[in-house]
């Protein structure tokens, strides 16, 4: 019986359509081309004359041709088959599955949109990435899923789906998508819906992103920091405090500690695993105190920060953020960073040097937002390694550049690697 089946799943290679029997027939005749060339040559070398030599040479230099054409564009049938939405080069294909496949296991802790600026430019450098995402956003489409499904916020680990996913031009129009109409919808994002549905039918939140990823087909990982339902709680240089993520930076006065409830969270087995087994580590970047430092309040992903022996890159923003970090300079976010973890939790900072045009300078000014001063001399001053470059991405918004970020870490990854050596 499973003889008969495997003879018939074998002859299933030559029904219409498949694409594979004309290529595998060229490479048939390729080789039975280059088998007569080769056997003419060895058999009559010594008494071949020149047109009949020319005959057994030109045979075999066929013959390889045809067998090498018919060969290749087999594979690319195949490949086209299993992967259909792969249009590109079996080169581009074989690079992405391989070659990435044995890339630097790095570790990127954060949220928002910052990280997902990272992760657009570093996954085309390994596939060995693991998001570690903040989940106590708790306003707009993921606090309305959060509350109504009791489920994690979805938000920023949405946005990391989406960077890393190979289609991410289609990926981010659909996941990214956002219901306008007065609707029940109005307000959602469509991967906030998806992953959320994708949940109720798996019965579990790391299934969910894990089954989503295979969607999306990712390169990488994107684990939430914890997967129980924390609140982000702010206390503010006022003596006020406030609840909720959102609420944050409208409280109008400087934060003077940030902490989340209950304090007691556990972290995701899976992310502490990734960070110890990195190769480098990297924070941000992102929102400082509502996407970065919530991930490092959780007790095991600080622990396994502060033990890791890897190089722990900081990366800072841009600008200030209005509500949050209004006048700080690089130091003031680092000076936050250790104050509420610890002086191992980082060995350097990458800041920006570049200028930001005029035209936003005077738009992000408007809402009290300014670019970040590079005071290198006061980080260095506070034992911390800086690297300077200009990282500004400009269109509507302040972006790092993800190309030139990525580079950054590559070299990072290339130094370590040569002083291990």
């Amino acid at each position: 019986m499973i003889k008969n089946y495997k003879f018939r799943a074998f002859f299933k290679w030559l029904y219409p359509g498949m694409r594979v029997k004309r290529w595998a027939f060229l490479s048939l005749l390729g080789l039975i081309l280059m088998m007569v060339g080769v056997g003419g040559i060895m058999t009559y070398r010594g008494g071949l004359t020149a047109p009949i030599a020319f005959v057994y040479y030109a045979n075999v230099l066929l013959g390889i041709m045809l067998l090498i054409s018919g060969f290749k564009n087999m594979m690319i049938s195949v490949v086209s088959l299993i992967l259909p939405h792969k249009d590109g080069h079996l080169i581009d294909i074989l690079y992405q599955k391989r070659f990435l496949e044995h890339g630097p296991r790095i570790v990127a802790i954060g949220g928002g949109t910052g990280l997902s600026v990272l992760l657009h430019g570093i996954k085309e450098y390994t596939s060995n990435i693991t998001a570690v995402v903040t989940v106590a956003d708790d306003g707009g489409s993921s606090g309305r899923l959060r509350q109504q499904f009791d489920i994690v916020a979805p938000g920023d680990i949405r946005n990391c789906l989406v960077a890393l996913a190979n289609e991410e031009t289609m990926m981010n129009q659909l996941f990214q998508y956002r219901f306008e109409k007065d609707t029940d919808f109005s307000g959602h994002s469509f991967g906030n819906l998806f992953i959320t549905a994708m949940t109720q039918v798996t019965g579990d939140f790391e299934k969910a992103l894990k089954e989503s990823s295979k969607v999306l087909s990712i390169r990488g990982r994107v684990l939430p920091s914890t997967l129980e339902k924390v609140v982000l709680a702010a206390e503010h240089a006022d003596g006020r405090l406030t609840e909720g993520e959102a609420q944050i930076p409208k409280a109008g006065s400087p934060i003077k500690k940030i902490f989340i409830r209950p304090n007691s969270a556990s972290a995701a087995p899976d992310a502490v695993r990734a960070i110890l087994e990195a190769e480098l580590i990297i924070l941000g970047p992102g929102s400082l105190y509502t996407s970065i430092i919530p991930n490092l309040l959780i007790r095991e992903i600080r622990e396994a920060v502060v033990a890791s022996q890897v190089s722990k890159i900081y990366v800072c923003n841009i600008m200030t953020q209005p509500g949050e970090t209004n006048g700080f300079k690089a130091s003031d976010h680092i000076g936050e960073l250790v104050k509420h973890t610890h002086p191992k939790i980082l060995d350097a900072c990458i800041v920006n040097t570049g200028s930001v045009p005029v035209c936003l300078l005077d738009k992000y000014g408007r809402e009290s937002s300014v670019p970040v001063e590079a005071d290198t001399q006061a980080i260095k001053d506070m034992g911390y390694g800086v690297i300077e470059e200009d990282l500004v991405s400009a269109s509507d918004h302040v972006r790092h550049d993800a190309g030139k970020l990525a580079r950054i870490v590559a070299d990072l990854l290339n130094l370590q690697r040569a002083g291990n050596s």
